[in-house]
């Protein structure tokens, strides 16, 4: 996987988040401040742009721009956390030197580490309905496929579809973070609109893979 397939990976994303705009807003607005589809649309539109006016020559990098870029353009906690996330898995690609490609083990440990960044900075774990509920299965999924030896349709599709099910799980739960707790048991019967949201992100490398070739 090259730049070419990242800067795809993100355009889709932003093509979801923009799909989905209107519905990540409810979702936000049953119990947050109903501004999650708006800021994340701005936030990938930037990082869309960003790519296109200086598009970077390695994957670490890409992932650097993309996360600075939504934690300078995001608002609310979504910006920080997203920003986080693409911040730490470009900078776990570029530990070892800015190689030009980087395998699928490669992408699950960076994504890892993004995950890793989220969970510090937000000290969310699962079960708080928050993100981390899609994002970390989706890791686990991805690991394991790697480690199955799985090609990356398959481990893309397996990610996504976990991180599907984890945002879906968030519905009955009572938010135990962020400003849905602040609503306790009334929180529960609503779907995290950062689960929400993480999942397109998985399900957008199941779009950037098809553009292989």
């Amino acid at each position: 996987m090259d730049t070419a397939f990242l800067t795809r990976w993100i355009a889709g994303i932003a093509d979801a988040v923009r799909a989905e705009r209107d519905r990540l807003t409810e979702l936000d607005a049953a119990i947050g401040d109903a501004d999650h589809g708006a800021n994340l649309d701005r936030g990938f539109g930037a990082a869309v742009q960003a790519l296109a006016d200086d598009p970077p020559a390695a994957p670490g990098a890409l992932l650097r721009l993309v996360g600075g870029t939504l934690i300078s353009r995001v608002g609310g906690a979504s910006g920080p956390l997203y920003g986080t996330a693409f911040r730490e898995a470009g900078r776990s690609l570029g530990s070892s030197g800015e190689a030009s490609e980087v395998s699928l083990a490669d992408l699950a440990r960076a994504l890892r580490a993004g995950l890793d960044g989220v969970t510090r900075l937000g000290s969310a774990a699962e079960g708080d309905k928050t993100m981390v509920d899609a994002f970390a299965p989706a890791v686990r999924a991805l690991e394991t496929a790697v480690s199955a030896g799985a090609g990356e349709r398959e481990a893309f599709e397996a990610a996504a579809s976990a991180a599907l099910a984890g945002a879906e799980a968030t519905v009955p739960m009572v938010a135990r973070k962020g400003r849905a707790s602040y609503l306790g048991p009334r929180s529960a019967g609503h779907e995290d609109p950062g689960a929400a949201s993480c999942a397109l992100i998985f399900a957008a490398l199941c779009t950037a893979d098809q553009g292989h070739g």
